[in-house]
């Protein structure tokens, strides 16, 4: 998998809130039984409660199928924009200001373009997301944590995301992508403050900059 896919399936792994169908049912693999009430619940605080959050800042631990660690710091400001900024050596950066997702490189100063419609992130980007309405395929519950599993279409086909809020706090700990070869890939964010100011440029794309050569 190259480093471009790669990324653009992180993207793929936070939908926190995924789209009906047209005739206004949920798509197939939905969960197959009903949830309880003490999952319902909480599934509807954690859509409250990130619907809220204007803005968060913090950094994050990608780990993929073969145990590759890449980290760096992300930044999001609803509603549309969000920006994933790896750490040096890398020069790469993820951004979105509603009309797509951009993988920029400042080295070769170049970008390659994902369409928003076309990415489940872009729910978790809104002002209102809601849980109860995702594709849900799994929900397994402890003492501490709550784990929700969704199915949805990407731009690569269909995958399974996993994601893991603490029940005290509400908040989303970590994600898991499962793609449709098998391959995961595991995000982990902390060290997360929330509705801080984020100056402008952290959501640029440069107009200048090109498709990369290879894409």
């Amino acid at each position: 998998m190259n480093r471009r896919r790669l990324i653009g399936l992180g993207l793929a792994a936070l939908p926190l809130g995924l789209t009906l169908g047209a005739n206004g049912a949920l798509p197939a693999l939905a969960l197959d039984r009903p949830l309880t009430l003490e999952e319902e619940g909480l599934l509807r605080a954690i859509s409250i409660h990130n619907s809220r959050i204007h803005t968060m800042v913090g950094k994050f631990l990608q780990i993929d199928t073969q145990g590759g660690r890449t980290e760096g710091m992300f930044y999001l400001e609803r509603p549309d924009k969000i920006s994933f900024r790896y750490a040096p050596p890398s020069r790469e950066e993820i951004v979105s200001v509603g009309r797509g997702f951009y993988v920029l490189d400042r080295r070769e100063q170049t970008k390659y373009a994902y369409p928003q419609d076309k990415v489940p992130l872009r729910q978790f980007l809104t002002d209102k997301i809601d849980l109860l309405n995702a594709n849900i395929s799994d929900v397994l519950l402890t003492d501490t944590f709550i784990a929700v599993t969704l199915v949805d279409e990407s731009p690569m086909g269909t995958v399974e995301v996993s994601l893991i809020f603490e029940i005290d706090t509400l908040e989303l700990w970590q994600w898991t992508l499962t793609e449709p070869s098998g391959a995961e890939l595991t995000f982990s964010i902390y060290d997360v403050q929330q509705d801080v100011e984020i100056p402008p440029a952290y959501f640029s794309i440069p107009a200048n900059y090109k498709a990369p050569s290879n894409s």
